[in-house]
């Protein structure tokens, strides 16, 4: 017979191994599709995601009743929601945008600048300041992705824009959710918000995959008869996307705030090593200098705001 506590181990130990594999999974499946595979549609692509997202979330709420459901209140709480949709949709597609022009190494060294972004977007928002030694510590996270970015021999301009208006549409979500939804009423847990946000983006990116992105569909199809792959790739990569939310939920409900900001740094850490020997991209001293000046910057940076509170 096994005791509790060991079992409960063994779970968070899977539960943390699912999070990380759909993660990195996910991130290298939309690499491999948008720029190995030459499937160049990033925002079909995040509105596979987003379809996925909305089924699955609802029979995991509706059916198999993993949270309570919570139901939105007033049409105001519904603008704020549409509103966190777009700011999600903005930050999914420019991220699946750079991932055709970057490598994952490259895309992972500017997403660790998230902090940098979350402490300017809640000073401008909500004038709340950090202790000054949190601001130091995000000296070195900026400093290694621009050391980073003169080291980078695969660097491409437009797909750094858009990684890096990837990076600051995530923490404007972030901040965004904070003021929108801190009354008790209006709350929501990750799952449900998922739940709700997911369909409106939908609504939001099948105009933008019409426009900028015409005959998709006609494409996919034809690109099906050729190679049936494509289908599974998407459905697979589509349902991982969602397994992505689900197993970050359950990792933060099972661990503690701080070992989820552990978890999170390595994660990225992982990633790049994966990436690199699957995808065998060049990588330079000075990018990997930099990327780990910029994980250093954010360990540092979560230890300084553990203390200020």
């Amino acid at each position: 017979m096994s005791s509790p506590k060991g079992s409960s181990r063994f779970f968070t130990i899977g539960l943390v191994a699912s999070w990380y594999s759909s993660n990195i999974g996910v991130l290298l499946l939309n690499k491999y599709l948008l720029s190995n595979y030459g499937f160049k549609y990033p925002i079909f692509l995040t509105m596979c995601h987003m379809t996925a997202c909305s089924l699955l979330s609802y029979v995991a709420i509706a059916w198999l009743k993993m949270v309570p459901m919570q139901t939105i209140r007033s049409r105001v709480q519904f603008v704020k929601i549409s509103l966190l949709s777009l700011v999600f949709c903005a930050s999914v597609v420019s991220g699946n945008i750079s991932l055709r022009y970057l490598p994952v190494s490259f895309n992972q060294a500017i997403g660790a600048t998230t902090p940098f972004f979350t402490a300017v977007f809640a000073y401008l928002m909500t004038l709340k300041r950090e202790a000054w030694l949190t601001y130091v510590t995000l000296v070195p996270v900026v400093t290694g992705v621009v050391i980073a970015s003169g080291g980078e021999p695969s660097f491409h301009l437009f797909g750094f824009i858009m990684c890096v208006g990837a990076t600051a549409a995530r923490a404007l979500k972030t901040v965004l959710q904070g003021i929108l939804l801190s009354s008790e009423g209006e709350k929501l847990n990750s799952m449900n918000l998922l739940m709700y946000m997911a369909p409106i983006a939908v609504v939001f990116l099948l105009p933008a995959t019409l426009f900028m992105e015409e005959d998709v569909v006609g494409i996919t199809v034809a690109l099906a008869r050729d190679d049936i792959r494509i289908v599974w790739y998407l459905l697979f990569n589509s349902a991982l996307a969602y397994f992505v939310n689900l197993t970050n939920f359950l990792v933060t409900k099972h661990t503690s705030a701080l070992t989820l900001q552990v978890l999170g740094n390595a994660k990225g850490a992982v990633a790049v090593v994966v990436s690199i020997l699957i995808f065998r991209n060049p990588v330079s001293v000075t990018g990997m200098l930099g990327y780990s000046l910029t994980v250093i910057g954010v360990i540092l940076y979560s230890e300084a705001k553990k203390r200020s509170k």
